[in-house]
């Protein structure tokens, strides 16, 4: 990925997350929501799921970046989008195991998958 995609990208998630974090504070201040004693409070709930899709889509250009071929791209774009979490710590715990003995866990986070 090209360096103005990745700024445009993360320009884009940081404004609006920051947009919907301001409208749904004017709807209903963070200190009032009662999701966890009552029924989830729409606009909390939304910025949530804004939030995590976001932190999945930036797992995501990592995955990118170290995936070299398109159908692994795709395969974990998918198993991410759905599983979330879940998924990113598998692609992680894949990468652990795919070190040498001598190689530092500080590799998983540049090295290349061809």
């Amino acid at each position: 990925m090209s360096k103005p995609l990745l700024k445009t990208l993360f320009g884009f998630i940081f404004l609006s997350l920051l947009a919907y974090t301001s409208y749904a504070s004017l709807q209903q201040p963070v200190w009032e929501w009662q999701g966890l004693v009552s029924e989830p409070d729409r606009w909390w709930t939304i910025a949530t799921l804004i939030d995590a899709y976001y932190g999945f889509l930036t797992f995501y250009v990592w995955v990118f970046y170290k995936e070299q071929r398109v159908l692994p791209r795709i395969v974990w774009f998918v198993a991410i989008m759905l599983l979330g979490n879940m998924a990113m710590a598998a692609y992680v715990l894949r990468e652990l195991a795919r070190l040498g003995p001598d190689e530092p866990a500080a590799a998983v986070l540049t090295r290349r998958n061809g």
